[in-house]
């Protein structure tokens, strides 16, 4: 008991008789607390395992937005220096989009009224005036690419930026470009608050840093990012600069920013594409796909180099010369070339090389430390941290590493668990980049007469009866296809599939397609056996 307790106790006992049942109140409520439900595990504040845990966490754009630079600078310094980041970004790209998705329009024809004949003929239409805006480089704003190289680009992007941004423009149409749609991929840091934080001590062209909170004077919306968004949290533009805001100012231009809005006011077609993967509710901004795994790919790309130059010291044999006294004689045997050094300014400095001699200069001796490499538990600690990698982003270490060492069965285990991650990235990606695009070129061919859609632009269900498409791309592959086809041969028979199902899941492929081509084959062969039997018969004597 303190001074001041004593004192309360002795003039006013009945004081200090509530003081001492509020605090055996307060003592009960808080240890019911601490020990009630995760209070006595994961939530606790007594334990000593959770002592220093610093867990504080609040909005998305609290724990997000602030280090978003950050987070993309390490991703893609990974991605250009560490084999697993390269490896994991890469396998994503080249499964989840491959060397494009393909349309494949599906008219609703029960609800457009059309039998299936008029409504293949219609999609056959479609997808062959789609082939003349994918097919060239003119649905690109900047025309470098096709509209499948944008699909990998903006796979790419999204999984090391966290977010693909695509700004949909137009352009007037030319003789040979009908279309007048362009698609603009830029990249996720020109989307930002357009409020700069001035640094005067740096030059004009240095980088700085800006704010990822502000507020559109004209209508009072929070700007979260580059996000901008109403009072009801409804995202309505976007403001992107006309350069790289924190990046080196090498046209001398006045950084400044456009607002986009998200969608058209009168078509509702939207202006942004914006592919991300949130995390959390409320979220306006993706995170990096390594984000969870950059601390442990940086360490485990540093202790891969520091194995590989140990490794590398030990296979250069130098032999080094200790001389007792001056000498002013040219060293014996110097292995190098002025113009073969790698510092050759620095005169104290003593290079390695294979079957290198060197003199040292009086009283200096070389003295090594024996690395003993390879060190023998490398690979199984770098095997085992490929595991909890490769765990993290979904991708199986046999996948990661690209290394098939099991049986077949645990081979066909790793293909199938990826395989969960690249369907649900698929959808993600066709929902938010390609059916969009697709819809917005359609509108076009439509308004344009290029295409004959009755009631296109009169009521919402009917454009979406008309929009309905599937995207096929690159299929799963077989580690052993013929027990794949027997598979898929059992699963036609028993009615589990269809003979269209299995030629998209083994091949990509169109079945339709091959079973017109498959005609057109077999009624060439006849022709040339025919042809054979004829020219047979001919020869036959008489």
């Amino acid at each position: 008991m303190n001074v001041f307790e004593r004192a309360v106790q002795a003039i006013s006992p009945t004081t200090a008789l509530k003081r001492e049942k509020a605090r055996i109140r307060l003592d009960r409520i808080n240890s019911f607390k601490a020990s009630a439900g995760y209070g006595h595990s994961g939530g606790s504040t007594q334990k000593k395992s959770m002592a220093g845990w610093n867990s504080r966490s609040g909005s998305p754009q609290q724990d997000i937005d602030p280090h978003l630079h950050l987070l993309r600078e390490r991703s893609r310094d990974l991605f250009m220096s560490s084999p697993l980041a390269a490896s994991a970004i890469n396998t994503k790209r080249t499964n989840i989009v491959g060397p494009g998705l393909q349309l494949k329009a599906r008219l609703d024809h029960e609800y457009l009224g059309l039998s299936k004949e008029q409504a293949s003929a219609i999609e056959k239409q479609i997808e062959r005036e789609f082939s003349l805006f994918t097919n060239t480089r003119n649905c690109d704003a900047l025309r470098l690419n096709n509209f499948f190289e944008l699909q990998a680009l903006a796979c790419l992007a999204w999984f090391l930026n966290g977010e693909t941004i695509g700004l949909v423009k137009h352009k007037e149409p030319t003789k040979w470009a009908p279309y007048g749609l362009r698609i603009h991929l830029v990249e996720a840091d020109r989307v930002s608050t357009p409020d700069t934080i001035q640094m005067p001590l740096l030059a004009s062209w240095a980088p700085q840093r800006l704010n990822t909170v502000g507020k559109n004077k004209d209508n009072n919306n929070m700007i979260f990012n580059g996000v901008e968004v109403a009072d009801d949290g409804e995202v309505v533009a976007y403001w992107v600069c006309n350069q790289y805001p924190t990046g080196v100012n090498l046209t001398g231009k006045k950084r400044e920013w456009v607002r986009v809005e998200a969608y058209g006011e009168e078509t509702g077609n939207p202006n942004v594409l914006h592919v991300m993967d949130p995390e959390r509710c409320e979220q306006y901004r993706g995170v990096p796909f390594l984000a969870p795994v950059l601390e442990a790919l940086k360490q485990i790309t540093r202790y891969q180099e520091a194995e590989l130059m140990a490794a590398l010291v030990q296979a250069l044999y130098t032999v080094f010369i200790e001389l007792e006294g001056e000498t002013d004689e040219i060293p014996f045997a110097e292995m190098f070339t002025p113009e073969d050094l790698v510092d050759a300014d620095d005169e104290h400095s003593y290079e390695l090389g294979p079957g290198a001699v060197v003199n040292l200069g009086k009283g200096e001796k070389a003295v090594f430390a024996d690395p003993k490499r390879p060190a023998s538990g490398f690979e199984s600690f770098v095997l085992s941290m490929a595991k909890m990698i490769g765990a993290a982003l979904e991708i199986p270490q046999e996948i990661l590493l690209k290394s098939f060492t099991a049986s077949y069965s645990a081979s066909r285990a790793a293909l199938l668990e990826l395989w969960k991650s690249i369907k649900t990235d698929r959808a993600r990606f066709i929902a938010d980049f390609c059916q969009p695009i697709y819809e917005v070129w359609l509108s076009e061919a439509v308004a344009r007469g290029r295409i004959h859609a009755p009631g296109f632009f009169n009521d919402p269900a009917t454009k979406a009866a008309w929009c309905k498409a599937e995207w096929t791309g690159p299929t799963q592959g077989q580690i052993d296809p013929l027990k794949e086809v027997k598979a898929a041969v059992m699963r036609i028979n028993h009615g589990f599939s269809t003979h269209e199902q299995e030629t998209i899941a083994l091949t990509g492929g169109n079945w339709d397609d091959n079973v017109a081509q498959l005609d057109l084959e077999r009624k060439a062969l006849r022709k040339i056996r025919a042809k054979n039997r004829g020219e047979e018969d001919a020869k036959e004597p008489e």
